[in-house]
């Protein structure tokens, strides 16, 4: 009778396990990314997933391509673009990223002369959220993407003159 009880609460357990996993899994769309081109020589391909949200369209995704380096107290930005692309036949677009990894930045004089690292990135962009479509970007190996959500704020008037 106890082993019964120990096997019916195992198999409880499981099925409690499973659904949670199945309910997890449901949060992001299946995301195909077969159909983009394979990343050129000295690039990677590499991709956002967003979840599934309520209310996609009031939200907003800023990405940051960009990369780690030793720098000082000045404001820096990295030097190069990002060209949005046009997947042929398929309506979906994708990023390419040109950047040799220069910076530029201030040039004020910093007390102390120690550097540190930080994250350096080129001119963010914004685009809509669509969590039925990945972020595809094509980057230099030694860069990375960072990415935010943008949600709503409550809407504001502006101010009469």
């Amino acid at each position: 009778m106890k082993f019964s009880k120990t096997i019916i609460a195992g198999l409880m357990m499981f099925v409690g396990v499973n659904a949670f996993a199945q309910k997890k899994a449901k949060k992001f769309e299946k995301l195909q990314i077969e159909m983009f081109p394979k990343a050129k020589e000295g690039y990677k391909q590499v991709y956002i997933q967003l979840p599934i949200a309520k209310n996609e369209s009031d939200l907003k995704v800023e990405f940051f391509a960009g990369i780690e380096k030793m720098l000082d107290c000045n404001k820096h930005f990295l030097i190069g673009k990002v060209n949005n692309q046009d997947l042929k036949g398929w309506g979906y677009s994708y990023y390419e990223v040109e950047s040799k990894g220069e910076t530029g930045g201030t040039l004020m004089a910093c007390l102390d002369p120690k550097l540190t690292e930080k994250f350096v990135s080129l001119q963010p962009e914004t685009v809509r959220y669509n969590s039925k479509l990945p972020l595809v970007f094509y980057i230099p190996k030694d860069m990375e993407i960072q990415y935010r959500i943008l949600k709503p704020g409550k809407m504001k008037k502006a101010i009469e003159r």
